[in-house]
């Protein structure tokens, strides 16, 4: 992995962040699920 250093806006540093994180969210979103038998939507009392 080379070395790169942090930048801001649209650029590939951050979009990669940006989709890595979002993936870890979504499996961090199924699990919850998964284990609390809730959506996402009634675990903050929206439904």
């Amino acid at each position: 992995m080379e070395k790169q250093e942090s930048q801001f806006g649209f650029s590939q540093f951050a979009e990669n962040w940006n989709g890595r994180l979002a993936m870890v969210g979504f499996v961090i979103g199924i699990a919850t699920e998964f284990l609390t038998g809730q959506g996402i939507l009634s675990q903050l009392g929206l439904i």
